[in-house]
């Protein structure tokens, strides 16, 4: 077979996808469903096809070229990945070295089109003849080859549940002087994000990296909502609104990226681009934060994926990254109950990854609980302790943009103005507060900006903090008070369970008090742990190969991280309970989908680069 799969294949594949999207539209309760014998059967023979089969002789091929870590130098999913009109594919190439002129000249000369230079990888994002991947996977000097894959956004009670208004009146941080990248679908220059004498914009720099379309407005409606989670001011809703709708850090700058189009997708090249660029105005803008509430599919391991290479490129240039987890927490298509559905680059174990919870309509934390679309641990492939945090995420009021989409097909989110009176010797004096002004999203999007903003207000108390000692304040510090399970209703009224581990809340609850408050000195790195699973006693053990910080130990004495957070089947317990405590994670998941989650397939997950917003009105 060549490049394309043949006839049998292509046929098995589209009848597989249809299926498996079918199957979607019915996402089975675990709690109160079992899977049947023969889907359990049907996907096991589907994994081992998956695993096994000879698709095309380019994945051939990169079965055969080892690269590092024992994985071919061409990406397996190239294999199905859709041409140009022109016949051609766009790929991301990464080299072993810093590409020079002549590796340029000799794309350009094969029919090779550069789109970016994305020196921070040492790679390119180009548009090549397939022909051209057999010349690629056998150059000395390229490490890896991968499609330039489409992404997707991940998409008020939402700041005193994080203890915000706590840290705002206790420290009187603002956000001033901060920048955060904020690298989405763009930022419309709303009121809210003026200055304080509303003369001037915080938008201080906009970039558009969407090819033949240099605008920097939010067609889409995703990232201004997020921008406003950041760094909302409130001018707008100071009167004529229920309440004042208030970011994080309300003078903090922001730093437009858009990547994503009015349809809320883009590609792994242009994601990659915007963070290069953020790393290149560091100085410049002071960005210390970027917020990525986006993400796709894993499709290998984090040290091959060109987006987390990017953003550990950020890390290590001193930037907190901040990654939305996603909203797969529900799908159960593969009998893992919502595990192993955390997204890329949200599985990079240096970054932040967040979890959403719902606020149940009070400023308190106590009655909180998880939302049940929200994606849970351990990651593909690597099996990274993910998410990190949770922070609320359930129908949060933010900033629209007018006549973008979101705004313009979910007109029953936007939130109405209201008309308030003030009586005087005259009489009453009412207004009514503008309308379009303000919106309601759902999703570990709407999660990540509030940890973004946190990270701004800890930059701002103590600049000479790094990306490392900010993740570790934080999950050291959350909130670990929350309940042992809880049931989610979506808006149809279905019931979803949800169990507490690690892999659903991480270290807990965002406590921006308690992380501005705390002093601890962190040495060395705080990648997020890794997890060995042993099929034959049932027990997990926590492997330190990435951790400096939390060490066998962990620097902190007896701090507990991780709290005594529920954590694997029956009654086994991993040996470093200080850490993790005691307890089970989500009890028997199957063959079926234990194979799935600890094994190295890939079998599911969102195609596209897009925000992570859920398209219902989140759930009760």
């Amino acid at each position: 077979m060549g490049f394309l799969a043949s006839s049998f294949m292509s046929g098995f594949t589209r009848n597989f996808r249809s299926l498996k999207n079918n199957m979607r539209f019915e996402k089975h309760n675990f709690a109160t469903e079992l899977s049947s014998s023969w889907l359990r059967f049907f996907l096991l023979a589907v994994v081992a096809i998956l695993i096994l089969a000879p698709i095309t002789a380019s994945a051939q091929a990169a079965q055969k070229v080892k690269g590092a870590n024992g994985h071919g130098k061409l990406s397996a999913d190239l294999a199905n990945f859709p041409l140009n009109a022109d016949g051609t594919v766009s790929v991301i190439i990464q080299f072993n070295q810093t590409p020079k002129a002549q590796h340029f000249a000799d794309l350009a000369a094969r029919g090779g089109k550069r789109k970016f230079s994305l020196e921070n990888i040492n790679g390119a994002a180009y548009r090549i003849p397939v022909r051209v991947l057999a010349w690629l996977e056998n150059h000395p000097d390229v490490a890896y080859v991968s499609p330039d894959r489409p992404n997707k956004v991940a998409s008020d009670d939402d700041i005193p549940a994080v203890e915000g208004d706590v840290a705002r009146q206790q420290y009187g941080l603002d956000g001033t002087g901060v920048g955060v990248a904020i690298i989405d679908s763009g930022v419309f220059n709303h009121d809210d994000l003026k200055t304080a004498n509303g003369l001037g914009s915080r938008v201080v720099y906009s970039e558009s990296f969407i090819p033949g379309d240099p605008s920097t407005k939010d067609a889409y409606g995703h990232g201004t909502h997020v921008a406003g989670i950041v760094a909302g001011n409130g001018r707008d809703s100071a009167s004529g609104y229920p309440a004042q709708y208030l970011g994080v850090a309300p003078n903090a700058n922001i730093i437009n990226l858009r990547v994503l189009d009015a349809n809320g997708s883009g590609t792994d090249s242009q994601v990659i681009a915007a963070i290069q660029r953020a790393i290149q105005l560091k100085s410049t803008y002071n960005i210390r934060v970027i917020n990525l509430s986006l993400g796709r599919n894993v499709y290998e391991s984090y040290t091959l994926d060109p987006v987390c290479q990017a953003v550990e490129a950020a890390w290590d240039s001193g930037i907190v990254v901040v990654v939305a987890a996603g909203n797969e927490g529900r799908n159960n298509d593969y009998g893992t109950q919502g595990y192993a559905t955390i997204q890329a680059p949200a599985n990079d174990p240096n970054v932040i990854t967040v979890g959403a919870t719902k606020t149940n309509g009070t400023p308190g934390r106590l009655d909180d609980t998880i939302a049940s679309y929200s994606s849970k641990g351990p990651t593909m492939v690597d099996h990274v302790v993910k998410p990190d945090l949770v922070a609320p995420g359930n129908r949060i009021v933010s900033l629209a943009a007018p006549g973008s989409t979101l705004v313009s097909s979910l007109l029953s989110l936007n939130i109405q103005p209201i008309t308030t009176c003030i009586l005087g010797l005259l009489g009453n004096n009412c207004t009514t507060g503008l309308s379009g002004k303000y919106t309601r999203l759902s999703g570990t999007s709407m999660a990540t900006p509030i940890v973004a903003g946190a990270a701004a207000l800890m930059f701002q108390k103590d600049p000479t903090l790094t990306p490392d000692a900010i993740k570790a304040r934080m999950m050291k510090t959350a909130w670990k008070g929350y309940p042992g399970n809880s049931w989610a209703y979506d808006t149809r009224g279905k019931s979803y369970f949800s169990q507490y581990d690690v892999f659903t809340i991480g270290a807990g609850y965002l406590d921006i008090y308690s992380s501005l408050k705390s002093n601890e000195v962190v040495n060395g790195g705080a990648p997020s742990p890794v997890v060995n699973f042993d099929a034959n006693t049932g027990k997990a053990s926590l492997s330190n190969s990435l951790s400096i910080t939390w060490g066998n130990s962990i620097t902190w004495g007896s701090s507990i991280i991780w709290g005594n957070s529920i954590v694997w089947g029956g009654n086994a317990v991993l040996r470093d309970s200080i850490i993790w405590g005691d307890s089970i994670i989500w009890g028997q998941t199957g063959i079926a989908g234990n194979s799935i989650i600890w094994g190295d397939s890939i079998v599911w997950g969102a195609d596209s680069m897009n925000a992570l917003s859920d398209g219902e009105d989140g759930e009760n």
